[in-house]
């Protein structure tokens, strides 16, 4: 493989301290939301997005990811009846009690009205290994790699002044089938994106501090 000069200009200390400081400030400005408005966003909004969180690096460069976007009020409406099937299922019978008290700060619920009501679903596939017509062609870290690839995104539609959903259904085999995915890809992650409904509330959290999550040794 060929190499290329990296681009690259040194900041001083006083740069990148404010840098980071801003770019903490914002992401620490972001929350789940449950609620979304129907207003439209433009589709190029959503490439860009997408494109951000292609842009992470992965095993090998393999990119073993595929963002599948969906606008279709019928395939929307498909996936939600399907998602709230086996959410009802895990609220009713599968969860244990102690993550349905867990969960009882957020006042979620198998219903899930905002995967028809937001305007973009985004859902994330994994490629387990690549399937060309003469051989098949071994992906590594997978799911390393595309979990990194969904930070990106998380941060890329937060940054764009949207709002999103980390949704994760249990199986999530539905969306294979709904949205007509080769076998060598699995669903990894589904988030409704949009801006938020204007009366909009999320819980009051709190968030560990440094010495909770870091350590320097």
């Amino acid at each position: 493989m060929s190499k290329i000069p990296l681009k690259y200009k040194k900041l001083s200390e006083q740069e990148i301290l404010k840098k980071s400081i801003k770019f903490l400030n914002e992401m620490k400005s972001r929350r789940t939301v449950r609620h979304f408005s129907d207003e439209p966003i433009p589709i190029e909004v959503i490439k860009n997005i997408i494109m951000t969180a292609a842009s992470s690096p992965s095993g090998a460069n393999k990119q073993p990811w595929k963002f599948i976007i969906v606008q279709d009020a019928e395939i929307k409406k498909k996936i939600r009846d399907a998602a709230e099937k086996e959410e009802r299922e895990f609220y009713e019978k599968r969860a244990p009690q102690q993550w349905l008290n867990d969960l009882k700060q957020f006042e979620t619920n198998w219903r899930k009205e905002y995967l028809e009501i937001a305007p973009y679903l985004i859902v994330v596939f994994k490629i387990i290994f690549e399937n060309n017509l003469s051989h098949r062609s071994k992906h590594y870290y997978v799911n390393e790699s595309v979990g990194i690839a969904c930070g990106l995104l998380i941060s890329a539609i937060h940054k764009a002044g949207l709002v999103t959903l980390t949704h994760t259904p249990s199986p999530m085999g539905f969306l294979s089938k709904i949205l007509n995915r080769p076998k060598n890809e699995k669903p990894f992650l589904l988030l409704p994106v949009g801006y938020p409904q204007e009366d909009a509330r999320v819980p009051k959290i709190i968030r560990k501090t440094f010495e909770e999550v870091a350590k320097i040794v």
